[in-house]
């Protein structure tokens, strides 16, 4: 059934907007009539959500997550899918999510299952659509909701960690480059004005700087339009699969980044293939799964490798130890996890080490950059007041004398 926004006044003269279901715009407005509201303007809307209009209807990630466990509850408590979907409906307060579930639940009531009915929704990825059916197909739907609240609730935490260690060191990074600028482009000039009137022998520390001014007011603007000219089109040529690719591969190869990104994309790899087998799906759609889950170009690759050689007969951590991305620790523990059965609960293990070995090594390069920035800022500083006094100081014992 259609959706539609509306715009409508309440017999008092207040303004209302939200959403309703109705076979027809003419139906719509008799419901609204019915209500005693007086629509203004009436809208279709396609399903919130839908790939044809991103960003519009998505669910950001904090509304999906207690969605599901709402979600979970209620189905937990037996009462029936299409039931829970209209009092979530009810108590949903932004218009987006009104008309996702609305849309949602009127496919559900339709008879498709729950699976289907998130299907024309960006709001649900494939893990997540997945991991639905899954629970449908074996009756434990309401687990399943579960187990999928609480990766996303986890996933969201790690997310506004890293914003929040991130804020720090980008302010001080913003005011350290706001300062340097002031510096050349405004007060080195003007005392280079005195100097120069002055007549007399700078330093080369003074000369260089005055250099370095110079050379900040006749580039500087070039420099910020070819930096806001060519971000946009680097991040467009970014997104087309070749250079991306290209670029994954380069960030693998770095030392020290490389090996974070390992860390992520394996912790996303072994926790998603946990939720999924745990949930009853089979080891290779759990891999076809997972593969999108994954940040790296290098590491889709190499999960496509290891999908081949599963499907092919090929054991889990012998097709893993082919590919070359990951440690052998972690290969030794695939592999006492499938000798023992207990692979869900050893890849859920090895996901724990994963991340918290990230988060770890995220912290402690952190914790280093701020320092290390402070001291930057301050030879800076210092490098430009020593510029400055010297030739000050100089003048002073010209005078004295």
């Amino acid at each position: 059934m259609p959706t539609y926004r509306y715009l409508a006044l309440s017999p008092d003269g207040r303004r209302q907007r939200d959403v309703l279901q109705a076979e027809s715009e003419r139906q719509a407005r008799q419901l609204l009539h019915e209500r005693g509201l007086f629509p203004r303007r009436l809208a279709l809307v396609r399903d919130a959500g839908a790939p044809g209009r991103p960003g519009r209807g998505r669910l950001d990630p904090t509304s999906l997550a207690l969605l599901t466990r709402q979600l979970a509850t209620l189905v937990e408590a037996g009462i029936p899918l299409s039931d829970a979907l209209d009092a979530l409906t009810r108590q949903a307060e932004r218009q987006r999510e009104r008309a996702l579930l609305l849309a949602v639940g009127n496919r559900v009531r339709e008879g498709h299952s729950l699976a289907d009915s998130l299907r024309p929704h960006s709001s649900f990825d494939l893990l997540y659509r997945s991991l639905v059916a899954a629970g449908e197909r074996a009756g434990r739907l309401a687990l399943v909701l579960e187990r999928l609240a609480d990766h996303l609730e986890r996933v969201q935490a790690q997310r506004q960690k890293a914003r929040t260690a991130l804020v720090y060191p980008l302010v001080l990074a913003g005011v350290s480059l706001a300062v340097v600028s002031g510096l050349m482009t405004w007060v080195v000039p003007r005392l280079a004005q005195q100097f120069e009137r002055s007549d007399m022998a700078l330093p080369w520390l003074t000369r260089l700087m005055i250099g370095l001014s110079q050379l900040t007011l006749s580039l500087g603007p070039w420099l910020l339009a070819l930096l806001l000219l060519g971000l946009p089109l680097a991040l467009r040529v970014l997104r087309r699969p070749a250079p991306r690719a290209r670029l994954d591969a380069l960030l693998l190869r770095l030392p020290r980044l490389g090996e974070l990104i390992r860390l992520l994309d394996t912790g996303r790899l072994t926790r998603t293939l946990a939720i999924l087998t745990r949930s009853g799906i089979a080891l290779l759609e759990a891999l076809r799964v997972s593969r999108d889950t994954l940040g790296n170009h290098g590491m889709r690759e190499a999960v496509a490798l290891i999908e081949q050689r599963v499907e092919s007969g090929v054991s889990l951590h012998r097709a893993m130890q082919e590919s070359g991305r990951f440690s052998p620790s972690l290969l030794h523990m695939v592999a006492s996890g499938e000798a023992s059965g207990t692979l869900d609960s050893m890849l859920e293990r090895i996901a724990d080490a994963q991340e918290s070995t990230f988060n770890r090594r995220v912290d402690m390069a952190l914790a280093l950059f701020e320092p290390l920035m402070i001291l930057v800022m301050g030879a800076v500083v210092l490098t430009v007041v020593l510029a400055i006094l010297l030739p000050i100081m100089q003048l002073n014992s010209s005078v004295a004398l």
